[in-house]
C-alpha cells in the first residue's frame, strides 16, 4: 500500500507545510488567531492545536513518546500559548522526521491494536492504513487553516508536493 519513501516523503512535506502555516499564522494578531472563522475547531489556533495533539497520540501509537493527555473533545485547547505551540510543532516535526527515517518496510505490513476513545474499545487496522491516515489528518487540518488565512488576508505558500524545495 505505501513505502518507506512515501512515510520520509510526506514527513518532509509535513514539515515544510507545518513551517509555512506557522510562519503566516504568527504575522497574525493573538486575537484573528483565536477568532472563530467557522472551522471544524473555530479558530486558526483551535485547529493547529488539535494537530499537534493528534500527531502526539498518533506518533505515541507509531513510536515511543508520551501521549498527550485529554481527548479530542479537549485537543483544540492542548496548547494555549501560541509560542509554545509553535515550538512544540517545530519539535514534533522533527520527531516526525526522525521517525520516517528509522521505520522498517515490515512494521508498515502489520497491523496496530490500540484502544480508541473514539469507537469506545480496541482497535486493530492496517498500520499502513493507519500512516496514510496520519498524513492525511495533518493535510486536512492545515488546508481548513490554510483557507482561513487567505480569508483573513494572509498570502500563504504553495501546498503542492510538486513545489517542495529538495531536502538540505
Amino acid at each position: 500500500m505505501i513505502s518507506v519513501d512515501y512515510v520520509r516523503m510526506m514527513a518532509r512535506y509535513n514539515a515544510w507545510q507545518n513551517g509555512a502555516i506557522y510562519g503566516v499564522a504568527g504575522g497574525l494578531s493573538d486575537k484573528e488567531r483565536r477568532l472563530d472563522r467557522g472551522a471544524f475547531f473555530g479558530s486558526i489556533h483551535a485547529t493547529l492545536s488539535h494537530l499537534v495533539w493528534a500527531d502526539t497520540i498518533w506518533m505515541s501509537r507509531f513510536w515511543d513518546i508520551d501521549p498527550p493527555p485529554g481527548g479530542i473533545e479537549t485537543s483544540a485547547n492542548y496548547y494555549s500559548d501560541w509560542d509554545r505551540m509553535a515550538a512544540a510543532r517545530a519539535d514534533l516535526d522533527a520527531v516526525i522526521r526522525d521517525w520516517a527515517q528509522k521505520v522498517d518496510p515490515n512494521w508498515l505490513t502489520g497491523e496496530l491494536t490500540w484502544y480508541s476513545t473514539v469507537s469506545g474499545g480496541m482497535t486493530t487496522r492496517s498500520t499502513a492504513l493507519l500512516v496514510a491516515h496520519f498524513f492525511n489528518h495533518q493535510t486536512h487540518h492545515r488546508g481548513q487553516v490554510h483557507a482561513m488565512l487567505t480569508a483573513a488576508g494572509a498570502k500563504t505558500e504553495a501546498t503542492d508536493l510538486g513545489f517542495m524545495p529538495a531536502d538540505t
